[in-house]
């Protein structure tokens, strides 16, 4: 019977082999077919195809990627990917350029502990390679640092060495979604490897499977027999195809050899066929892997530029967006009748279309003119606030329904009013021109940052207390609402009151009042002139600002 290996690597990552190699020795051991699996990379595929020209052998176009799952490293592999589509090869530059941020830092705490090491060095002596931390362990040990590749990572690089510098990896979720959209077969690799309980694993599979994974690696070198049925009983259970790979890296990893891992492995051609006929069904019937996805968006400094407008490119990707079947909800620290405005001023009018004002205080559904949720502030808790801002000389105002509400004309609500055109009612006591409690309030400070902060920490203690939040939107703007309430809070509400799962959720920001709104959709994007905080919480960080359409070159790709 003729045998398959669905998960090799090259030297195009972290293997031994060359691709032609691979394909010599694969020739050798009797394989109809393996696939190059490397980290992250696809750039030993062509080589290998070449390689195995006319030699009775099939080379599958693959790829490892590596995603962060509750903190976790997840693998997921796909098979079959059209790697030199143009949507695939933005996808992999992307991870590069994160890669090189990260490879360059890691260089830099090296040298800080007395090894003579810079990025060049490490690319020239591993030509063509992904680098990985095995490459900084092989550079150490050539040039005499270090003993043993051990020793590399128990001293430097481990995951609690000083030197390591961990990646921002995309989802698992991601990981699928791209595969798919490049025309490939996603596949959990070693789900045994991730030490999970049953039930966990099963979470973990069950979410993967609505975002459309194929398969699950249920024969691997590692697995005992006992093993491989209850990852078989796995997959059959999710309706999953079963896939099998030796994990080969040749030298790297010493004893588990191709095809055969360490010795009793064994992966029928049987299980590729299930495979390709699976893949050929899905290509028939792509309305089985379409999902309906919402965008959760900032306004100021996400999707408007610096004079408040969007461009026609983003137009019209946000128009593709829609007519593909996704919503869009605008989510805004503004009162939602500014909101509103911004809608209208941009000449956005789509269908499927939500807002979100008072940093999720309140959603508003725009085809159907009604509001679908809204939490508030107290009275007695606006008047405290009101309270304390007046001690410290701070300005503070709230909202009704229809206006902004302040106690008095001043400077800094002639400033928050350049952009913002929702009419204002003046009222020493604001709660007596309150019907009930407003959603918000927002205090602003222009010329003394360490007076807003003085005020933050006078009423921390109570905020705690009383469950509600006080988050900068801007340096000069310190938002004030409910803890139930939050951007990310809404991007939760939204979906569950559509029955979008959220992991098809996108949300993007600059600020630090969209970072609970990043953390909790299934992709978060920073933008490029976003705070630092935002891009540390986002999976993906635009490649361009605002001004120069970088919410819609992200957003294209996720349509």
């Amino acid at each position: 019977m003729k045998t398959v290996d669905l998960h090799v690597h090259s030297n195009k990552s972290d293997g031994s082999f060359s691709p032609a190699g691979l394909v010599d020795y694969a020739l050798e051991k009797g394989l109809s077919a393996f696939a190059l699996t490397d980290h992250d990379t696809t750039a030993g595929i062509k080589e290998a195809q070449e390689a195995a020209s006319g030699r009775g052998i099939e080379v599958i176009p693959g790829i490892e990627f590596s995603s962060e799952y509750e903190g976790r490293d997840i693998h997921i592999v796909g098979l079959y990917v059209d790697y030199e589509s143009a949507y695939f090869k933005r996808r992999l530059t992307s991870f590069v350029n994160g890669r090189n941020i990260r490879n360059q830092e890691m260089c830099r705490r090296l040298e800080s502990h007395g090894i003579d090491i810079t990025y060049s060095q490490l690319t020239e002596e591993f030509p063509g390679c992904v680098i990985t931390r095995s490459h900084y362990a092989k550079f150490m040990l050539n040039h005499g640092y270090i003993k043993s590749l051990k020793e590399a990572f128990d001293r430097y690089i481990g995951d609690h060495g000083p030197c390591f510098v961990p990646r921002k990896k995309i989802t698992p979720m991601r990981a699928v979604e791209i595969i798919l959209k490049a025309g490939g077969f996603p596949v959990l690799a070693h789900p045994l490897l991730y030490h999970m309980s049953q039930a966990r694993l099963e979470k973990l599979v069950a979410t993967l499977k609505d975002m459309g994974l194929q398969g699950l690696e249920a024969v691997y070198s590692t697995h005992s027999p006992s093993e491989e049925r209850q990852m078989r009983t796995l997959a059959a259970k999710y309706q999953l195809c079963i896939s099998g790979g030796s994990d080969f890296h040749g030298n790297a990893k010493p004893g588990l050899d191709l095809a055969t891992g360490y010795g009793k492995l064994f992966i029928p051609e049987e299980i590729l066929d299930n495979i390709k006929e699976r893949r050929a069904w899905l290509q028939s019937h792509p309305e089985q892997i379409r999902h309906t996805k919402i965008l959760f968006t900032d306004l100021d400094a996400t999707l408007l530029d610096s004079q408040k407008q969007i461009s026609d490119y983003t137009r019209e990707v946000l128009t593709a967006w829609s007519q593909a079947g996704h919503k869009i909800a605008l989510s805004s620290g503004r009162d939602i009748n500014s909101v509103r405005d911004v809608k209208e001023d941009i000449r956005l009018h789509l269908p499927g279309m939500y807002l979100i004002g008072y940093n999720g205080g309140q959603i508003y559904d725009c085809d159907g003119q009604r509001t679908l949720y809204k939490t508030a502030l107290t009275l007695g808790q606006t008047a405290h606030i009101m309270e304390e801002a007046g001690k410290l000389g701070v300005h503070v105002h709230t909202y009704s329904d229809t206006h902004i509400v302040a106690p008095r004309q001043d400077e800094e609500l002639q400033y928050y009013r350049h952009a913002i055109k929702t009419p204002v009612a003046i009222c020493p006591d604001v709660t007596k021109a309150l019907e009930e409690g407003p959603c918000k309030c927002i205090a602003i400070e222009l010329k003394d940052a360490r007076k807003l902060e003085n005020f933050r920490l006078s009423l921390l203690p109570w905020a705690e207390q009383e469950g509600v939040l006080l988050v900068y939107s801007s340096p000069y703007y310190l938002e004030l609402f409910p803890a139930a309430s939050g951007k990310g809070a809404a991007v939760k509400k939204l979906c569950g009151i559509l029955g979008i799962n959220p992991w098809f959720s996108v949300a993007a920001g600059d600020a630090q009042n969209d970072l609970s709104m990043i953390e909790a959709a299934g992709m978060g994007i920073a933008m490029a002139n976003g705070c630092e905080e935002a891009k540390m919480a986002a999976t993906t960080i635009t490649a361009f600002d605002n001004d120069h359409d970088g919410l819609a070159h992200a957003l294209v790709d996720l349509i």
